[in-house]
């Protein structure tokens, strides 16, 4: 097709300019006709909104879909893996299968979660079980850890819900928009600190699902020693892995970042864990993103002008069981060391490589299904196509629980794609 793509960015960053720049790509403004536009959360709700929004035509793709909060605000994710997971049971499938204490095997990968105020009975209940629990509560729709907090007793969500009803500016949808969430008190220490999993995962499409994962994903570390001691409670260099708070810490360290890549975590735990155990982690982390794209798919308006990268954030307990925390809509760009800069240069370089083909203008009426050559570091995580073509789902079905690791391995020795039989 002739002709230069032309495109918009409201989000100032050189990762991504530098690549449209490369490409050759025209820049123009909002108003003109524009074939890619890499938008802000807030503009998506624009160009997508009955008031504002406008019909896009096909050789015009946006990096959101329009409801990517119905996985990306944590209130939203928990509600629908939830609705997912009764689904699944409704249908009698192995996947809902749950052990004698009423705990699902196989999906049980988010913390136990209630929304406030709605949920505050329910929340009340569950912490009389235990309570010598500690929780977390969180703004449904805020990032970079602001507004976080940890309780370890009901009397401190009662004082926060006074707070929030005598402060003037605090209007009832905003006091409404808490999530509080177990907290995960035994995470895997290395080094004596706490660290999650920041993994990109990019989907072209949730109807029929396509997804890829990006290899360079990395870890976040605290710069303090982690110790569940209640005392330590409202210390967030122990807790929270957020860079925009951990950089703020007395030890942050400005070269490194505290960042470690996944696959350093990969070698860590080979060596101090073994191999297998460490594969089997790593197909649940992989299990884990695709099911919770899968509880979204049926609710995702599955627009084809659309794709999006995902920031996953992950935690590994010491029992070496993965949790997913949150999903984040626009994983920051914003480089904190040299070499997190040449990583996202890359998502970007890679990403634009699968969202837009060699290229050149979009046409959304085109099978979103590059070859393998231009994944770069992305790697088919799953493409619903192929599962049901392959009779992997079907598979699933009539064998719950087949170990992941040596059961993919030997699929992926067949000169298959990574299509284990789980997914």
């Amino acid at each position: 097709m002739a002709g230069k793509v032309k495109w918009v960015t409201d989000i100032e960053k050189s990762v991504l300019i530098n690549n449209f720049e490369k490409r050759g790509w025209v820049q123009v403004t909002e108003n003109e006709d524009w074939n890619f536009y890499w938008m802000s959360v807030q503009t998506i709700r624009n160009v997508f909104s009955v008031e504002t929004g406008y019909r896009l035509s096909d050789d015009q793709i946006v990096n959101h879909f329009p409801n990517h909060y119905e996985l990306t605000r944590k209130d939203l994710m928990v509600k629908n893996i939830k609705r997912y997971r009764k689904e699944l049971e409704k249908e009698g499938s192995p996947l809902a299968e749950k052990d004698e204490s009423g705990k699902y095997l196989y999906l049980d990968f988010v913390p136990v979660t209630y929304m406030l105020p709605a949920d505050y009975n329910l929340f009340v209940e569950e912490f009389r079980k235990s309570p010598s629990s500690t929780w977390i509560m969180k703004p449904c729709g805020k990032a970079q850890g602001k507004g976080i907090f940890l309780i370890n007793k009901l009397s401190q969500i009662k004082k926060w819900s006074r707070d929030s009803k005598t402060s003037s500016f605090m209007t009832q949808s905003t006091k409404e928009a808490y999530v509080i969430s177990l907290y995960i008190n035994n995470p895997l220490l290395i080094g004596g600190r706490k660290f999650d999993l920041r993994l990109y995962v990019l989907v072209s499409t949730y109807r029929p699902l396509r997804c890829y994962m990006y290899k360079l994903g990395f870890c976040r570390f605290c710069t303090v020693k982690y110790t569940p001691s209640t005392s330590e409670l409202d210390n967030m260099f122990v807790h929270l892995t957020n860079v925009a708070i951990q950089k703020h810490g007395e030890d942050y360290n400005h070269i490194h970042g505290g960042k470690w890549t996944v696959n350093n975590l990969r070698l860590y735990l080979e060596s101090t864990r073994g191999k297998e155990v460490t594969s089997k982690l790593f197909d649940e982390i992989h299990w884990i993103i695709v099911q919770s794209l899968k509880a979204v798919a049926p609710v995702m308006n599955n627009d084809k002008h659309c794709f999006e990268c995902y920031g996953y954030d992950i935690i590994i307990d010491d029992k070496l069981k993965p949790w997913l925390i949150e999903v984040n809509a626009s994983p920051s760009l914003t480089s904190s060391t040299a070499n997190d800069r040449i990583l996202k240069y890359n998502l970007i370089n890679d990403t634009l490589n699968i969202a837009v083909p060699n290229g050149e203008i979009p046409d959304c009426k085109w099978n979103k299904s590059p070859p393998k050559e231009v994944l770069g570091n992305y790697e088919i995580l799953y493409d619903e196509e192929l599962a049901q073509g392959d009779g992997a789902d079907r598979e699933l079905r009539s064998r719950p629980g087949q170990s992941l690791g040596p059961k993919g391995s030997r699929l992926r020795d067949a000169g298959r794609t990574v299509l284990t039989t789980w997914k």
